[in-house]
């Protein structure tokens, strides 16, 4: 397929899914690397009743408040 017919299916809001090859995409800066931080019972404690709160793993509202708070820093 040319570029000019996949730009146009892409244009009008059709799947383009079945053209690409994403069996080696990655995404830029999403590599992990895992690390092991100590808090304050308390700070467990308080991150357990949001994550229940939310509905959510207790590594999802840690990844998302420091990812929030780095991002605001960087503004």
């Amino acid at each position: 397929m040319k570029v000019k017919e996949f730009d146009e299916k892409f244009d009008n809001g059709e799947d383009i899914t079945k053209y690409l090859d994403v069996s080696k995409a990655r995404r830029p800066k999403q590599d992990q690397k895992r690390v092991n931080i100590d808090f304050p019972l308390w700070v467990v404690q308080s991150l357990d009743k949001e994550a229940k709160r939310l509905g959510v793993p207790r590594q999802s509202v840690v990844k998302v408040w420091i990812a929030e708070r780095l991002e605001e820093l960087r503004h």
